[in-house]
């Protein structure tokens, strides 16, 4: 799209959805760009989203090589070995993600994401990160927060049968309609890094468990120098042992963390397909109602656990001091 107003083709592309949320908004998706880091199922599915949302452009980072695991989840990836054979998870996801929407500009960028400059964040609306070690997603998180234009920033997480979103949106104004009328809404977002560094003793008794066990997890793999997922049951004992240390420094009864729950992340290094749904159908809601300022966004942590068919939202912030 190169002008403000939407085209005819894209009009009549994008009816329905312009009967849901606007004109307007379907333009300001139509101008957007999106950066995406690490071709995993859940991500497959965000991306799909989008591309049939509608948005301006998508761009497309991981330079790591198809493998058996990435087949089982990523729909993206045709199971056609000469149709991937030499080339790139991003490349490949490219060539699918053009055959949804060819109105949206699908390409790849190359290179080690958490290298790329400040002014490399800039160029995008939102940037949606996953595979990522507990260092890049700060780093990156940082490097976006530094823009003077707000970048929207997602992180995405499925282990298993769970799965886990966070936000942050800065500064953020939206609209909200009620009945006949519209309010102006504003949120303040704090940072991956302020978010994870709240005790937990501040946090609300009834946060979600998986919460907890996540940041036991991401921990475990930041000391032990492993990649997102490179976990197995063999891990467990250590595991044990750094959530007994993280509960009394914070003083959080370790029930809070359930030994079964800690095993099905630590095994569950696989996506499951039908939570790869979820979680990018939720995600790609989420960055269409940043992008275009309508609906109340999520804030700041989104959690799924098949076992109990159960969403939960949970507002991970430093509370906020009494006068």
């Amino acid at each position: 799209m190169n002008g403000e107003e939407l085209t005819e083709q894209e009009t009549a592309l994008y009816d329905r959805q312009i009967r849901v949320w606007g004109a307007d908004a379907q333009r300001r998706l139509s101008k957007s760009h999106i950066l995406v880091y690490g071709m995993k199922g859940t991500v497959a599915e965000f991306c799909k989203n989008i591309v049939l949302a509608g948005v301006g452009s998508v761009t497309l980072v991981d330079d790591r090589e198809v493998t058996e695991e990435a087949l089982s989840a990523n729909f993206l990836i045709l199971p056609d070995e000469n149709l991937y054979h030499g080339k790139t998870l991003a490349e490949v996801c490219c060539d699918s993600l053009k055959e949804f929407n060819p109105m949206v500009h699908v390409s790849v960028e190359k290179g080690d994401i958490s290298t790329f400059g400040v002014e490399f964040f800039g160029k995008f609306d939102a940037v949606v990160i996953s595979c990522c070690s507990l260092a890049k997603k700060k780093l990156i998180n940082q490097k976006c927060r530094k823009l003077p234009k707000r970048v929207a920033f997602y992180t995405v997480d499925c282990r298993g049968s769970c799965g886990e979103i966070f936000v942050d949106l800065k500064d953020y104004k939206y609209s909200k309609k009620k009945l006949e009328e519209t309010d102006e809404c504003q949120l303040e977002f704090p940072s991956f890094e302020d978010t994870i560094s709240v005790p937990w003793k501040a946090l609300p008794k009834r946060v979600s468990k998986l919460y907890f066990a996540m940041r036991v997890i991401e921990q475990f793999e930041d000391a032990e120098g492993r990649n997102p997922g490179e976990t197995s049951i063999a891990d467990l004992p250590g595991v044990l042992k750094l959530r007994k240390e993280l509960c009394e420094t914070n003083s959080v009864n370790e029930s809070q963390i359930p030994d079964a729950l800690l095993e099905r992340l630590l095994i569950g290094t696989s996506e499951y397909p039908p939570v790869c749904a979820i979680i990018g159908g939720i995600l790609g809601q989420e960055v269409i109602k940043a992008i275009s300022g309508k609906g109340d966004p999520l804030k700041n942590f989104f959690f799924f656990d098949a076992m109990d068919g159960k969403g939960l939202i949970e507002d991970i912030s430093e509370p906020k001091p009494v006068s």
